[in-house]
């Protein structure tokens, strides 16, 4: 019983209403593309989606291409680039490709890559192979 009133009593996470919420895409759920309001910008969940649809039969480092470009597309807004990077967490559904997508990777970066994760999870939304988080400077 005291677990179960414990239970109750927690309240239920999901995003804030203060973040912005992906327009249109169906397999997002709760997850919001920007948070915080500081000289930091995180990013989390970014699919690889082309015109909303996730490019779920590209290969790993297509799909981490496609990423990495909107991500890019995204710092453009704020006059920034690649460069402004600080850390970025890979989620791979196909450890196999870890070196297809380090290859990918080093390509998007001009001398340093930022610090990088990589996680192998079973599976993504949208049937993705890969989806990026990240933590960049926007100072």
């Amino acid at each position: 019983m005291e677990n179960k009133q414990r239970a109750e009593s927690r309240p239920v996470r999901i995003s804030e209403t203060s973040r912005k919420q992906r327009n249109g895409s169906e397999f997002v759920g709760a997850f919001g593309k920007k948070t915080g309001s500081s000289d930091l910008l995180f990013t989390e969940g970014l699919l690889p989606e082309q015109d909303g649809t996730v490019a779920r039969n590209e290969p790993p480092s297509r799909q981490l291409e496609i990423c990495l470009e909107k991500l890019e597309a995204e710092l453009n807004r704020y006059g920034k680039g690649l460069d402004n990077v600080l850390q970025l967490t890979l989620y791979l559904t196909d450890m196999d490709a870890y070196e297809e997508i380090n290859e990918t990777y080093e390509q998007f970066f001009d001398t340093t890559c930022p610090a990088r994760t990589t996680v192998g999870v079973c599976e993504l939304l949208g049937g993705a192979v890969v989806t990026v988080d990240g933590v960049i400077a926007i100072e």
